[in-house]
């Protein structure tokens, strides 16, 4: 099979997963995910940003795994932070898609924080930026700034509802993904830290083409 081929390959598994979860997309945020997957795999060699290594895993497990949080982000312009995004997930894909959100990556470690203002570049993602912390030492001047903060990382509920509420804008929300064993931690967060925040919505929703299912744990702050 030729390269062409192989990209086309791909290029349809995209398609058909972004039609299986609803989501209307043009040919420009085809090709910005085809770079995004190019560039990731090309920096991978040397940095070690991700353990997937198939074209089919990363557009499945993290293009279309983090494009699951559109189901739970209000419509229109707003601030989103991705706390803990690693190689950009699940920030990068959903400000490709919504285009008109700015979107503040969250990275501490050096080497994938370069990759992210690389690829922020390489894509001219308006309205983008990388802060290179950890999510809980952000300070002061971020405080009450994010309509919405979304993670992939492995935060536990009641941990991340501690870090991010305080940069979290009144009536804000966080978005956890997580696995079947969510309603343990759920337990957890209402016996330790129910006076903080509370859980708004769960939502279930079906990963494409793999079947598997992710648990939207949608959080607010109380103030």
């Amino acid at each position: 099979m030729s390269s062409n081929d192989a990209s086309l390959n791909v290029e349809n598994l995209l398609k058909k997963g972004l039609q299986e979860l609803g989501i209307a997309f043009t040919e420009g945020q085809l090709t910005a995910f085809m770079t995004f997957l190019q560039d990731l795999k090309k920096w991978n060699k040397a940095y070690n940003l991700t353990a997937l290594k198939t074209d089919e895993d990363i557009v499945i497990k993290h293009f279309l795994d983090s494009l699951l949080y559109l189901k739970a982000i209000p419509d229109g312009t707003l601030k989103l932070a991705d706390a803990g995004t690693g190689a950009g997930f699940p920030g990068i894909p959903m400000k490709i898609m919504r285009p008109e959100m700015s979107v503040t990556l969250i990275e501490p470690s050096r080497k994938k924080a370069a990759f992210l203002r690389h690829m922020t570049r390489l894509l001219r993602l308006s309205e983008t930026s990388v802060i290179e912390q950890r999510l809980e030492l952000l300070g002061k001047e971020h405080e009450k700034r994010f309509d919405v903060i979304v993670s992939r990382a492995t935060f536990n509920t009641t941990d991340f509802l501690k870090m991010a509420c305080p940069y979290v804008k009144d009536n804000g929300r966080l978005i956890l993904n997580k696995g079947p064993k969510f309603s343990e931690e759920l337990k957890d967060l209402e016996q330790s830290y129910h006076e903080k925040g509370r859980v708004e919505e769960v939502k279930t929703v079906r990963l494409p083409l793999a079947g598997a299912e992710r648990n939207l744990i949608i959080l607010s702050c109380k103030m």
